[in-house]
């Protein structure tokens, strides 16, 4: 009966096609949306754990929090080197690891922090060693992969924080590649890393090293007895970084420090669960809005494909009553009309994955903040099978009814208006 439905349908090919093409974009709009929400909800989440505030310049919260920890904005400025000790001086607070942006390579950023920048995303050397001074590096897995550096590489990064051909290049700063880092599934695989010192060194920006050993970066251990030195500055240019990375000792932390921060300091405090919450909300509404309108599309392909075998099914009725005459049963030639809406919705889904994933990949590869969120287009998702689940289920809906005929026909009285 399978092969008399593909019959039944490639009869009518026309409107098959443009059945299978209506659930298609009906599905793959449901798996793009699926698959971008899951996947950057769980990479947000990925990405800020471990960091309960960062505190930057003034602006935006959001930017900050992209910029900062997501790596996917433009910093809202720069805040004093003197944050640093104000922040781990103070009780509440566990570790503050500063980070300091401005420059790429190859459109990957190239961040200046410390060592404990690692652990906050588990990360483990698969090759090197950890930098231990100005103008050494350790790069991402995806750095690593993408740009085919090895250990010893030396490079020179580029002003701004993405590539640009005419941005000018720091030939007096050049780095050196001491560290590969393995696989995270986290922002640090498509980040290099370096010392904060190094960030200033690129940029012409002097600064007092007995200063800033107290901050102990290569093991991020912090010296709080030491009062910082005095900074040597080169015109306008001071040492400072972008922003802090902070995390509690305790709960009361989250009580005090942001209010201190924004009220009794220059600077801003940004709470990233908060800003993250609030981003996929707003992405939430979008979100939602077009999974309706999938849904009403698939709908919408299932009354289509009911409306077609109703009619193909009326018109018909003389070879399904002489099938039933030649021997076929009533529940043979019913499972032959819903699997013509079976075949329909399974060939609606096949073109629809195909669509969806052959859109996310052109997508990432055009976006280059998608693959700097780490979006896979093919990474399948269990809920997937649900939206399978549902256009099976309209597909064979729609059928139903069409196929319900078989059993009110009156073979004699068919078979006379045939005749």
């Amino acid at each position: 009966m399978l092969r008399l439905a593909l019959a039944y349908l490639k009869d009518r090919s026309l409107t098959t096609a443009l059945n299978i093409l209506l659930l298609g974009l009906a599905v793959a709009t449901l798996v793009i949306l699926l698959s971008f929400s899951t996947q950057l909800g769980n990479r947000f989440e990925r990405d800020a754990k471990g960091i309960d505030l960062v505190v930057g310049a003034k602006g935006s919260p959001l930017q900050l929090i992209l910029s900062s920890i997501y790596q996917i904005d433009v910093p809202t400025g720069n805040i004093p080197l003197e944050s640093i000790d104000l922040l781990r001086n103070d009780p509440a607070v566990e570790s503050a690891i500063p980070v300091a942006l401005g420059d790429n390579f190859r459109g990957f950023r190239i961040v200046g922090t410390e060592a404990a920048y690692l652990d906050l995303y588990g990360a483990k050397l698969a090759q090197g060693r950890v930098f231990a001074k100005e103008q050494e590096t350790v790069i991402g897995a995806a750095v690593a992969r993408d740009l085919g550096m090895g250990l010893g590489q030396r490079f020179v990064g580029s002003h701004g924080l993405e590539a640009d051909s005419e941005a000018g290049e720091h030939d007096h700063a050049p780095f050196t590649n001491v560290g590969i880092l393995a696989p995270t599934g986290t922002v640090i695989d498509r980040l290099i890393l370096t010392p904060v010192e190094s960030v200033w060194d690129a940029h012409g920006i002097e600064h007092d090293h007995a200063a800033e050993e107290g901050h102990g970066h290569d093991e991020g251990a912090h010296n709080h007895d030491e009062k910082p030195k005095t900074l040597t500055e080169r015109g306008e240019l001071k040492p400072e970084i972008t922003a802090l990375l902070v995390s509690y000792r305790s709960a009361f932390g989250a009580v005090r420090i942001p209010t201190m921060v924004n009220r009794q300091t220059a600077m801003q405090a940004a709470v990233p669960a908060t800003e993250t919450a609030r981003l996929l909300s707003l992405l939430g509404v979008g979100i939602d809005g077009a999974r309706l309108f999938a849904w009403l599309l698939a709908i919408t392909g299932g009354m289509s494909i009911f409306v077609a075998l109703l009619n193909a099914a009326q018109a018909r009725e003389g070879d399904l009553a002489l099938l039933r005459v030649m021997g076929a049963t009533r529940g043979s030639v019913f499972g032959t009309i819903l699997s013509e809406g079976l075949v329909t919705a399974i060939a609606g889904i096949i073109i629809g994955f195909i669509i969806a994933f052959g859109a996310m990949a052109l997508a990432v590869s055009s976006f280059m903040q998608l693959g700097d969120l780490g979006v896979d287009p093919f990474k399948f998702h269990p809920a997937m099978l649900g939206i399978v689940g549902g256009v099976l289920g309209i597909g064979l809906i729609a059928a139903l009814i069409p196929a319900l005929r078989v059993f009110r026909t009156d073979l004699a009285a068919t078979l006379a208006r045939a005749s």
